[in-house]
């Protein structure tokens, strides 16, 4: 049987990470010139099988590099929900598709081109193999890891996320150190009493931004889950 505050706090830091999420997302407008501006990679410097990343301004977005100017990475997606038109759906996911995507907590692993992956942002290559040395998969695995798991999955902010399936394809463990980061900061802030208010009020702000089950009271979320955080 699964606790319920562990649920609760679950609840809570997905709402967290989402209302971080939308805030960081920028005008689209300004995603929209940044893409024209960058209309191509060099791709003679990606070997197949390379983790790619791109830093966006509060999360990083990653993929798997497979050849031939592809890219293989997970992103939270409505719209295989609503439509099987393959030509709908392999066109660039929007914010509205990528938003109502982490709501319902769907998403697919898509291969798409480098620019489209990259959407105007630069790209790392690499950048996580200093954390695990010892344990990279060969680029052959990596590849073949990936192929594989091209197609509809659960998403999750916490559990299953685009980090858990680059390093799960390259380093055989699904792990995301930015998640991991993001819920130490909000440990962080609900442990020092004199961040309580701020606390109760960004789960405040959550709660009425993005929505709870009709039969959850605020007072019932807030004050187990500050108690439990601060614990």
């Amino acid at each position: 049987m699964k606790n319920p505050m562990y649920e609760i706090a679950s609840l809570l830091l997905e709402k967290f990470l989402l209302l971080a999420r939308l805030l960081g997302m920028g005008s689209s407008t300004e995603e929209e010139e940044k893409k024209k501006h960058a209309s191509y990679y060099d791709t003679t410097y990606f070997k197949p099988g390379d983790l790619l990343e791109v830093p966006r301004t509060l999360f990083i977005h990653f993929g798997i590099y497979l050849g031939d100017n592809r890219v293989a990475h997970l992103m939270p997606d409505i719209l295989p929900a609503l439509t099987s038109d393959q030509k709908q759906i392999q066109k660039v996911v929007t914010n509205k598709r990528l938003i109502l995507g982490v709501i319902a907590k769907m998403a697919r692993i898509r291969v798409d081109t480098v620019e489209d992956f990259a959407y105007g942002g630069s790209i790392l290559v690499n950048h996580m193999d200093r954390l695990f040395k010892n344990h990279i998969l060969s680029n052959e695995e990596v590849v073949s890891r990936a192929e594989k798991m091209v197609g509809a999955t659960d998403y999750s902010l916490l559990w299953n996320n685009c980090e858990h399936f680059v390093t799960f394809c390259r380093y055989d463990s699904a792990v995301s150190f930015q998640t991991d980061k993001f819920c130490e900061t909000v440990k962080m802030i609900i442990r020092d009493q004199r961040s309580v208010l701020a606390s109760a009020l960004l789960g405040l702000v959550s709660i009425l931004c993005l929505g709870l089950a009709p039969s959850t009271t605020l007072p019932t979320i807030i004050i187990p889950f500050t108690l439990w955080m601060a614990g």
